[in-house]
């Protein structure tokens, strides 16, 4: 393997390039998701699943990947072809790069429109259109007769908002405003991804992760001190809480909590999404990885336990009692139906409304941001191009898959597919695949030394052993439970509905294009004296 000169871009300071990794990992389904998956699954007892994942898959995966990741920029490679290239000198490594490749672009595709759902909630409550409830249902030509529920009118409200009720409703007159916060938002993404790493990504994490702390303790403080509804003394926030903590024994006996537990970890902190290994290589040689990976991680799980734990569930329990039963199954009806009708019946409901709202816009931004930058990096170096032409040509190319789901918004399947392939089954795929090459190729003597190198904390041996032995074949039984339980049913879905039918082709088409640029670029490696395979 022949050293290559380096990109030249590094992170300028420890504190950034943590907080753009946290800023990676801490997203929507912190806020939204875990709260919901924990209330379904047992309340307390899916905590149990949930730290077990946490250590056996999470952190150590975590590790891992900031070492892979540094390994690999300090021999001139950014993208996960070229690192794993690096790290294993076969034809074959990298091709499992373009898994990494496709994972995020594939989910920004989608992403970016649920980030546009949030910054157009944030401006309704602002504005003070959200918290009017008889205005609201005015303006949606409600009858008040037939609608006397707060509830059915907020659920109009989104349906019509997202274009869930047919395909191509975004782009028919009366319902494009969302089609401009899809472009603010694409727009935004893509200033802040042109400016680079440290320009760009960090300086937009060290303002937006600290101003999204402040946001949550706004509404967390409101939402400590709800009173109970009239007439209904026992929907106290402390009812809430229990409501998502007390222990549920019978539940760690489903296999479906375990899933739901380790799949949340996946999400929580970006493992498996190519994006960490990519920011790790920006990283300098003495760069601590060690610690500098636990503390990304300790913040994520403060964004997701601490805050939104103890903000979703609780401020929804007061308002709807056991009722809430109804709403935590699902992240979009926690988030944008069941809160909407907390903040309305809160005094001063649009503040606490825009501010929830405008978080989870931050939230999400700096996610979608991390999610454009491993396939840049790969532009670059696979190709030569200057930061301009990378990032025109993957704007072309997110543009057409945000349109694709954007225009087949009906039931949001096309959605729902993209988040099912790319954010669930390729994510263990890639997973399991670099357990296997830290594990077995880069080798545990090694990665334990590289880890160390300029670490400020001691990292347990066990934790190699670990990732040799243990989180490979707690991946595998989780892939095929995962297989097991919603295979048969998205297979049916593939089979029998179209549109699913071609999300699946189009992001079928999108990996093999991908897998065709990781070919060429390796081709040129080759005739540069990059790499030299084994």
């Amino acid at each position: 393997m022949a050293n290559a000169q380096h990109s030249g871009e590094h992170w300028a300071s420890r504190l950034g390039v943590i907080l753009a990794v946290a800023g990676s990992a801490v997203g929507l389904g912190n806020f939204l998701r875990f709260p919901g998956n924990a209330a379904q699954n047992g309340g307390g007892a899916f905590m149990l699943p949930y730290f077990i994942s946490l250590l056996i898959l999470g952190i150590p995966l975590c590790w891992a990947e900031w070492t892979m990741g540094r390994y690999g920029g300090r021999r001139g490679f950014n993208s996960s072809p070229g690192i794993f290239t690096a790290i294993w000198p076969h034809r074959a490594a990298k091709y499992f790069g373009a898994v990494a490749l496709a994972i995020p672009l594939l989910i920004y595709m989608y992403y970016v429109q649920i980030e546009a759902w949030c910054l157009g909630y944030a401006w309704h409550y602002l504005s003070g259109y959200m918290t009017d409830v008889a205005a609201l249902r005015e303006q949606l030509g409600l009858d008040p007769q037939q609608v006397k529920d707060d509830a059915q009118v907020f659920r109009e409200f989104f349906s019509r908002y997202v274009g869930s009720k047919e395909h191509g409703a975004v782009f028919a007159a009366g319902g494009r405003e969302l089609l401009w916060m899809v472009m603010v938002a694409f727009v935004l993404n893509f200033v802040l991804i042109y400016r680079g790493v440290s320009k760009g990504i960090e300086s937009f994490c060290k303002v937006a992760m600290p101003l999204m702390v402040v946001c949550a303790l706004c509404v967390l403080v409101r939402v400590l001190t709800l009173d109970p509804p009239p007439g209904k003394p026992e929907q106290t926030v402390l009812a809430g809480l229990g409501f998502m903590w007390n222990p549920q024994p019978e539940k760690l006996l489903d296999p479906g909590t375990w899933l739901a537990a380790s799949g949340q970890i996946f999400f929580s902190l970006s493992v498996g999404f190519g994006i960490i290994i990519n920011y790790a290589s920006y990283l300098r040689r003495d760069d601590d990885v060690a610690l500098s990976g636990l503390t990304a991680s300790s913040m994520n799980e403060f964004f997701e336990v601490c805050l939104g734990g103890l903000i979703t569930i609780p401020a929804a329990f007061v308002f709807f009692g056991m009722a809430l039963k109804d709403y935590a199954g699902s992240t979009f009806n926690l988030g944008f139906l069941a809160l909407p009708n907390v903040f309305a019946q809160m005094p001063a409901g649009w503040l606490f409304g825009f501010l929830w709202f405008f978080m989870l816009f931050l939230a999400a931004i700096t996610s979608s941001l991390s999610m454009l930058q491993p396939v840049i990096a790969f532009l670059e170096e696979g190709f030569g191009l200057r930061r301009h032409a990378s990032a025109t040509i993957l704007g072309l190319i997110t543009a057409l898959g945000c349109g694709y789901v954007l225009y087949f918004s009906g039931g949001t399947k096309a959605l729902d597919q993209f988040d099912f392939w790319s954010g669930t089954m390729l994510i263990f795929i890639l997973a399991m695949f670099q357990t296997f090459l830290y594990g077995w190729i880069f080798g545990i003597q090694r990665g334990e030394q590289e880890l160390h190198q300029g670490a400020h904390i001691r990292v347990p041996r066990i934790v190699q052993w670990n990732l040799k032995y243990i989180a490979p074949v707690y991946l595998l039984v989780i892939f095929l439970g995962i297989v097991w339980q919603q295979g048969p049913q998205y297979a049916k879905q593939i089979w029998n509905d179209p549109v699913v039918f071609g999300s699946v082709l189009f992001m079928l088409a999108v990996f093999v294009f991908l897998l065709v640029m990781v070919h060429i670029a390796g081709r040129r490696w080759e005739r540069q004296g990059r790499i030299q395979y084994q």
